[in-house]
């Protein structure tokens, strides 16, 4: 069976869980706070990051890596699209929000509010948290401009783009900094990510000492 290493919150790994589960796949999961966990998790990956996947003798790390070795392997799902096309934009899209949207926005209000509590080095930086409220907006209105006329975000199918997407939203969407009154249409977008039974488990998802919004499990927000 699959083992994934993860930690709960974390966005990349919330992806490649999301994707596990829309491709039918049963897998073990094994929760890891990599900055309590060094020693175990370095035998894993030297990068001291998750998520990793362990496919029996074979370990993949990196969620990018990860997801090109489930659509390599497990074909019989594609979520990358059917023309070259598409599967451009899909991964024109994961990149968007693994890079410039964890730069612009995850970073400055994940990192700040949540992983520095956790890691316990230190109080938020308002300016970061300013920043990154700001550009959430900024981004929030270009997925609402997406899905404006597309069923998904990288076209008529579901794909790791919304995956993607869906999986940094939701850990902003827990720390409540999410205004989706502000934008119905990716807030239309992130309902139908909700409502699939693919993401449940990561709506079940709980921090000790934080809980989420009254919404964040509520399919009807």
């Amino acid at each position: 069976m699959l083992r994934l290493h993860h930690f709960p919150l974390c966005p990349y790994s919330r992806k490649i869980r999301l994707l596990l589960r829309e491709k039918g796949l049963r897998f073990e999961e094994v929760e890891v706070e990599p900055w309590k966990q060094v020693d175990a998790l370095f035998e894993l990956n030297p990068a001291l990051e998750v998520p990793v996947l362990q496919d029996e003798d074979l370990t993949v790390c990196d969620s990018r890596a990860i997801a090109d070795f489930l659509e390599e392997s497990k074909p019989e799902h594609n979520f990358l699209g059917a023309s070259l096309e598409r599967r451009n934009e899909t991964r024109r899209l994961v990149a968007w929000f693994d890079d410039k949207f964890a730069r612009e926005v995850t970073d400055l209000l994940w990192r700040e509010k949540l992983i520095k509590r956790l890691k316990r080095i230190g109080t938020p930086n308002s300016d970061n948290m300013r920043a990154g409220a700001a550009n959430l907006k900024v981004h929030l209105a270009y997925l609402s401009e997406l899905f404006s006329d597309r069923r998904w975000l990288a076209g008529d199918d579901l794909t790791l783009a919304d995956m993607a997407a869906a999986a940094h939203l939701s850990v902003l969407d827990y720390l409540g900094d999410v205004p989706w009154q502000n934008f119905p249409l990716a807030k239309e977008w992130y309902g139908k990510m909700k409502s699939r039974p693919s993401f449940r488990p990561l709506l079940a998802d709980r921090l000790p000492a934080m809980k989420p919004p009254l919404h964040y499990d509520d399919l009807d927000f």
